[in-house]
């Protein structure tokens, strides 16, 4: 199997500040360490809340043939919270299925599930993902969201991923 970039964003003014240690992004890695049989490099990046940076950072990451990218921070009603802005901005095509699956699994969690803007889309032959800032929502959501990645990534021409059956299940049609 050939090597797949995961692209991993973490959008955070005070962890691109170092300011506190970026937990979530080390999260997403752990998840996919453990759910991926792929062999699978991060491409793996901690910026600030800037919607421009984040928009050359994502197109970035797809033009280093990241098949997928996450992201996590800058998802809520704060002022500084563009990360579906920056998302939105250049994704050829949106998935609002993604992020309304993440707001239902958040909900039985925090009834602040509803500030969530979390969001989805391709951008040529990238999917990204937007997920939360918590790491306890970050697995909430991936687990919920994963089973259908790497049919999408099917779909968009992107690698064949295979994963641990005993970790997650994934849903290909037959």
């Amino acid at each position: 199997m050939d090597k797949i970039k995961i692209g991993v964003l973490t959008c955070s003014d005070r962890a691109a500040a170092n300011i506190y240690e970026d937990i979530s992004g080390k999260e997403i890695m752990a998840f996919f360490e453990e759910v991926l049989q792929n062999p699978w490099e991060p491409i793996y990046r901690v910026i600030p809340d800037e919607k421009e940076h984040i928009v050359s950072t994502l197109r970035s990451m797809a033009e280093e043939q990241c098949a997928l990218i996450v992201t996590t921070g800058g998802t809520g009603p704060a002022p500084r919270d563009v990360t579906p802005e920056a998302t939105e901005e250049i994704c050829d095509k949106l998935l609002p299925g993604f992020g309304e699956l993440m707001r239902q699994v958040s909900l039985q969690y925090v009834p602040t599930a509803i500030l969530s803007r979390q969001t989805a889309g391709i951008y040529n032959q990238s999917l990204i993902v937007n997920l939360p800032g918590k790491p306890s929502a970050i697995r909430q959501c991936l687990e919920a969201v994963f089973p259908s990645i790497p049919y999408c990534l099917d779909l968009i021409g992107g690698p064949y991923l295979v994963c641990d059956a005993s970790k997650i299940m994934i849903f290909r049609p037959k």
